[in-house]
This record gives C-alpha cells, sequence and structure tokens, in this order.
C-alpha cells in the first residue's frame, strides 16, 4: 500500500481556508468486476471500517433537490449531522460522494474511490479523501480520524475483500461474528431436524442451517432464497418451498418489501401483506405510484430473533449497490459536459434525470456507437427510438438545462433473483403454510397477468343418485386430491373450492394445461371414473381479501369461469391469449397434445364472439406431464 497525504492552509484563521487530502493506493488480484459489490456496498464497507449507524433526519415528504439527504449519526456521544450529495459513480470503475457538515468537527468531507484494471490482471486501487476543519477540534480529530484510525481499517478491510473474492465466496454469504439468542443454536439444530424427518431436503436444509450459523448481520437481514439457491448450485423453487417452511416452523421470518419502480429501493414494509398499502410515494424520485404484485413487491426472510438477530442497522443510505442496475450516476450543474467510460453489458437500458420527464431508451450491442453525446434538455425533450451504443463507449453527457441534473443509466431489465408476491402467492405451499396471509380489507392490488383455472365435475348429481350420497361425497373429496397433487406439482395453487368445483392459478399457461390433463387422466382411471371439466384464460388480475383469504378477480377471472362450462369433461377449454403463449405453442406442437379450434359466445361478454381451443391429449401418453 502506498500512502500520501497534505494539508493545504492559507492561515489556520479562519478553518475553512484549511484542507486535509489522503491518498492511499493498494495492488490487488481481484478485477475491478468482482471487487466492485464489495467496495461499493458503502453500507457494509462503512460498517466493516467502524463508521457508526447513520439515521435520517429529512422526512419522507421532505423535498431535497437530486436526491440529497440530511443524516445524522453519534460518535464518542457527539452528534455529527450532514447533508449529504448524491453518490456519483460509473461501475465498476470509481465512485465518490461530497458531505457538507452543520455540526461536528469537520465542515466538508469529498470521497473518492477509483478501481483500475491492471493490464497484467488484478486491481489498482486509490481511495482518497478531502477534508476541512470546521474548528480547532477538528484540525485534530481529523489527521487522529481519518489519518491514522480509518487508513489502517480501510486496508486491513480492502485487504480482506480481496481474499474473499479470490476464495469464490459471494457477498450474500459473507462470514462475521455470530451471536446466538439464548439457546438459539440448539433451537436452530432441533428444527433442523425436524425439517428432516418431515421430509424435507438435507442438502437444502443443510445450506440455510449452516448459512445461519455463518453469515453476518448484513447478509441475513434481507435473505433472496432464489440469489442463495443459485449461489448453491440447488433448485431454486424447492429452496423458496423450505424458506417457507422454515418460517412456519419457527427457524425464519418472512418480510414484504414494496419496491419504487424507479430506483427499486423499498418504500413500505410489513411482516404481513395487510401492512401493505396501494398508493405510496418515493421521496428520492419524486414520484406516485401503485403497488403491483408482479413488480414492486419483493419476499425476502431473516432469521427468527429466538435463534439470533439479523438487525444490522444502516451505515450508508445511498450508495451505488443500493441501486445495483444503475450503472453511471452523474450530477452534472447547468451547461456542464462529463466524459465517462463504462463497462456495459449486453441488453437494453434509459437514461434519465431526476429533474425532467421521460427519458431515452438505449440499446447495448456489439457493433454499437463508440463515441456518444447524451443530451438533456427541457427545450428539445429526449430524442424519439432507441440509440444503439457499443459496450465500452465513450459517452459525453451534457447538461443542456439552467439547472443542476442528476443523470441516472440504468438497466431495464429487472433481476430474476427475487420473489415477487405475485409469484409465491401462486405457490400451493405458500396457501397451506400461510392461509390467513391477505390484504387489508377493501384493499386491491395489481399481480400483472396471471393463469386461472376453473374446474368442476361433469354429472356429479347423477352419481350422488347413483352410488349414494356418502361414496360420491368420498369420490369428490378424492378428486380434490388428485387436483391439488397435479396442481402443486406444476407449480400453481389451488385458491378456493366452490361446491365441486376448483378455481386454481399458475404463473404461466403451460404449466396449467399440463396439470389439468394429468389431473383428467388420473381421474378416468379411477373405480368409479370422474369428467374432469377445466377452463384457463391468462391475463391481467387483481388481488383481494375475500372471505378473510387471498382472492382475485377481474374480466380474466370471468372469462375462465365461463370457459370451463364449454369443456366436455375430456378436454381443456383454453382462450386464445392461451393457445398464443409461445411456451403453450410448443407443447402443442409435441404431437402429444391435439388442439381443435372454435367460435363461442361468453356469458356476460355477449357482444363479442371468442376463439377458443379444445386441448386433449393424443393418446393416453403422459410423457410431458412433468
Amino acid at each position: 500500500m502506498s500512502i500520501s497525504s497534505s494539508m493545504n492552509s492559507s492561515s489556520l484563521n479562519p478553518p475553512r481556508a484549511t484542507e486535509f487530502h489522503y491518498r492511499w493506493a493498494w495492488d490487488f488480484q481481484s478485477s475491478p468486476e468482482a471487487l466492485w459489490p464489495l467496495v461499493a456496498d458503502t453500507n457494509r464497507f462503512n460498517r466493516d471500517t467502524g463508521v457508526p449507524a447513520v439515521a435520517q433526519r429529512n422526512a419522507a415528504d421532505d423535498f431535497i433537490q437530486n436526491a440529497r439527504r440530511r443524516l445524522r449519526l453519534y460518535r464518542f456521544g457527539i452528534p455529527v449531522e450532514w447533508e449529504e450529495e448524491p453518490f456519483e459513480w460509473v461501475r465498476p470503475f470509481r465512485y465518490g460522494v461530497v458531505r457538507h457538515y452543520s455540526s461536528g468537527p469537520v465542515l466538508e468531507m469529498r470521497v473518492l474511490v477509483e478501481l483500475t484494471p491492471k493490464p497484467e490482471g488484478g486491481t489498482h486501487l486509490v481511495y482518497e479523501v478531502w477534508a476541512s476543519p470546521r474548528n480547532l477540534l477538528g484540525l485534530v480529530a481529523i489527521p487522529a480520524q481519518i489519518g491514522f484510525l480509518s487508513a489502517r481499517a480501510f486496508s486491513q478491510t480492502l485487504r480482506q475483500y480481496d481474499q474473499i473474492v479470490r476464495k469464490g465466496v459471494m457477498p450474500i454469504m459473507l462470514p462475521g461474528k455470530v451471536q446466538y439468542a439464548p439457546g438459539g443454536h440448539a433451537r436452530l439444530l432441533a428444527l433442523r431436524d425436524r425439517m428432516i424427518r418431515d421430509g424435507g431436503d438435507a442438502e437444502i436444509i443443510g445450506r440455510l442451517v449452516e448459512t445461519l450459523e455463518t453469515a453476518d448481520e448484513l447478509a441475513l437481514a434481507r435473505m433472496r432464497p432464489y440469489e442463495l439457491a443459485e449461489s448453491w448450485g440447488l433448485p431454486r423453487r424447492a429452496t423458496l418451498e423450505h424458506f417457507l417452511l422454515a418460517t412456519r416452523l419457527g427457524m425464519l421470518e418472512l418480510h414484504w418489501d414494496v419496491l419504487c419502480p424507479m430506483c427499486r429501493n423499498p418504500k413500505q414494509s410489513g411482516k404481513t401483506l395487510s401492512d401493505l398499502g396501494n398508493e405510496l410515494h418515493c421521496d428520492v424520485c419524486h414520484i406516485d405510484f401503485t403497488t403491483n404484485f408482479d413488480r414492486s413487491v419483493e419476499l425476502t426472510f431473516h432469521p427468527n430473533p429466538a435463534i439470533r438477530e439479523a438487525e444490522a442497522g444502516e451505515f450508508c443510505i445511498a450508495g451505488p449497490q443500493t441501486t445495483p442496475h444503475v450503472v453511471i450516476q452523474q450530477l452534472l450543474q447547468p451547461g456542464e459536459e462529463r466524459l465517462v467510460n463504462p463497462s456495459l453489458e449486453v441488453g437494453r437500458y434509459r437514461l434519465r434525470t431526476l429533474g425532467l420527464p421521460g427519458n431515452e431508451f438505449i440499446q447495448v450491442t456489439e457493433d454499437g456507437l463508440r463515441d456518444v453525446r447524451l443530451r438533456a434538455s427541457r427545450l428539445d425533450g429526449w430524442p424519439d427510438g432507441e440509440l444503439q451504443i457499443a459496450p465500452t463507449p465513450m459517452l459525453r453527457l451534457k447538461n443542456a438545462t439552467d439547472e443542476e441534473q442528476l443523470f441516472i443509466f440504468e438497466r431495464q431489465a429487472w433481476g430474476d433473483t427475487a420473489v415477487t408476491a405475485a409469484e409465491v402467492t401462486a405457490m400451493q405451499v405458500f396457501r397451506d403454510l400461510f392461509a390467513s396471509e391477505a390484504l387489508r380489507p377493501g384493499e386491491q392490488i395489481s399481480v400483472g397477468s396471471l393463469t386461472i383455472i376453473f374446474t368442476d365435475l361433469r354429472g356429479s348429481t347423477r352419481l350422488y343418485n347413483e352410488i349414494g350420497d356418502a361414496p360420491a361425497f368420498g369420490l369428490v373429496m378424492n378428486h380434490f386430491d388428485v387436483l391439488r397433487d397435479a396442481i402443486q406439482d406444476e407449480g400453481g395453487a389451488i385458491v378456493k373450492t366452490i361446491g365441486d368445483a376448483v378455481m386454481a392459478v399458475f404463473r404461466r399457461p403451460a404449466p396449467a394445461i399440463r396439470a389439468m390433463l394429468l389431473a383428467q387422466k388420473r381421474l378416468s382411471e379411477m373405480n368409479e371414473p370422474l369428467h374432469l371439466k377445466a377452463g384457463i384464460h391468462y391475463g391481467p388480475c387483481i388481488a383481494v381479501t375475500l372471505n378473510d383469504r387471498l382472492d382475485y378477480f377481474g374480466s380474466t377471472v370471468n372469462k375462465a369461469a365461463r370457459l370451463e362450462g364449454l369443456s366436455s369433461g375430456g378436454d381443456v377449454v383454453i382462450s386464445g391469449t392461451v393457445e398464443s403463449d409461445p411456451e403453450v405453442a410448443a407443447l402443442l406442437e409435441d404431437g402429444t397434445f391435439r388442439a381443435e379450434m372454435f367460435n363461442a359466445r361468453l356469458k356476460g361478454f355477449d357482444a363479442e364472439e371468442f376463439m377458443l381451443w379444445r386441448v386433449a391429449l393424443a393418446s393416453n401418453e403422459v410423457r410431458v406431464l412433468r
């Protein structure tokens, strides 16, 4: 590590003329891309280097231009308050921040961190701090705290990060100091043994318990099952099901977060769905938005406090890793132009500023432009179309307005490691284990597009008359078991039963078709054959609470209910939106199924004639059914 420091001062009075400058440099074996998730996680870095927890001073509805924040911490019992400018970064090469202090011994501080790839591999990392003292105490405190204590902590922490990356340990599984609740470890092991005795997957359970035994508080505070499943090399859905079971048994607790659709940060949190509202506001993006189960509600987990605490606290509010989808964030003054050289993945992006409506769409392609000017203007607005740029371009950001603008260059694709409310509420395991989970009374929340199924038994009245009430009732109960198994095996869930009928939900249409055809085949092979009618439709739905249970309504639900009545009991009637789904189209071309098109009017939709399909097994083959 190389170190340099300096102090520039025209006089010691006033202190504003004094500025300390510290520069530290290290050479690491890991690449900038590998180090970035740890180094740019300023919440973790501040915690690891001994910075006390911080608190936000401004209220949620307190407008501060361009995502500035008013923050406070206590050091040695002394309150330190400041206004923080938005972090600026170009992933994965540099980030920085400026803080203007209103109390404490420091007047202003600037931080800049740069990660430069070395020709032979590895990273040359430079960490710089500029600090101006407010008073005589600051003249003493800055060299002692930053020049000595922080310098030592920075070096130790960054070297640990390099070692962690070289070992292949993912940030979501970083080890840390473990402090169990009284009897917590014994309780954890007892629950592990119970889950295994109950038929759980020993490998998934072992990985989960190992994580709870070794990971630090920050890693455990918001556990994402799909993220962990990928790092473990285990099936995502099975991992999620085990997390839900572990929550029901008391090993974990679940948590719902409502995310802003722009910055994707949590804007409301709750332990149950009933804690969540429908109309929310983001104080950073200055937008109102409607809660959507498909996009904005994420389910995460943390340890049960009876096992170990995971209250990690906040040590930095808005560093680069709080919005990992944002590749570039730069604060430009009126008329300013700035050159940045990012490293971009192929895909779709958008450029926006917090001060202007709209955005510019951008596609990164291998043959895209390499020298590009991106301009924010109130008069011209954002250009139409989609600009194509190269993965390693020279981007010239231009603020052509008369106001400061925060430029945000972000990936449009949402990560697929989040467990959304729309997905988990369509799982049978969730509905079985958490039957009381429901929205607050009268609340209606969009869940995006779902596959809705309605079924009924053909000739059930005749069956009761022919074989008697008790035997017929037993067959009907058995038919519910067959349906439940087929639906759960394909990843769906039963929403409710209505007499002999069932309403079920799936995220995608193809598994719903497979489940229904398999259930029909199994029911037809019973000693007293049963004929199951089924209708399937796919489209947008609204989540509501009916009879204290989570339910769905809307035209998609109504159409699915009408389709069931057109089924003969040996086929599944599907809508045009289901038939046109690419996965369904591939299923129908396989040869195992036969599909017949017909037109019909649906009750309640008499003004329109619908193009529908009857789908059935081409033979008794069920090889594609699971």
